[in-house]
């Protein structure tokens, strides 16, 4: 009995079900354009994923030839306070501004925004460990956002 739920349970485990990522390796040639020119300034850790995120469009020069200028910036807002005035809830906001320029200098203007709220702890190791997670989340969709409005160009 037991070898007969395994069996089944272990196939689909190990089987692919056939999910790809969107922006990966194989996928890029969907897309009719690269990057040939990459510059970014503002907030470090939100220009690391998003460089992270539009290496693989520096490598295959395929489509448009696009020269991006990435400003970037995250915030931390006390939302709410308690009676003593400490705050009990935060709002991160990360917001990039690109500057798109192509061969024929046409250029154009995206600005994204992404903000996530949570609450305050006590233990604020576990904060500042929980916030770098949330802006390496915010910023990976402020990429995937960019990617596509890149991509409808």
């Amino acid at each position: 009995m037991l070898k007969k739920i395994i069996f089944p349970v272990l196939f689909l485990f190990l089987s692919s079900c056939g999910f790809e990522a969107i922006h990966s390796k194989k996928n890029i040639d969907n897309y009719n354009f690269f990057i040939s020119e990459l510059t970014t300034n503002g907030n470090r850790d939100v220009n690391i994923k998003i460089r992270e995120k539009l290496t693989n469009y520096t490598l295959n020069e395929l489509g448009k030839s696009l020269i991006l200028k990435i400003s970037s910036d995250a915030k931390k807002v006390v939302v709410t306070k308690d009676s003593a005035g400490d705050p009990t809830s935060f709002k991160y906001t990360v917001i990039i501004d690109t500057e798109v320029m192509m061969k024929n200098d046409l250029k154009t203007y995206y600005q994204i925004v992404e903000s996530f709220n949570y609450n305050n702890t006590t233990n604020k190791f576990d904060l500042k460990r929980y916030e770098r997670e949330i802006i390496n989340n915010l910023a990976e969709l402020v990429s995937k956002k960019l990617i596509y409005k890149l991509s409808s160009i």
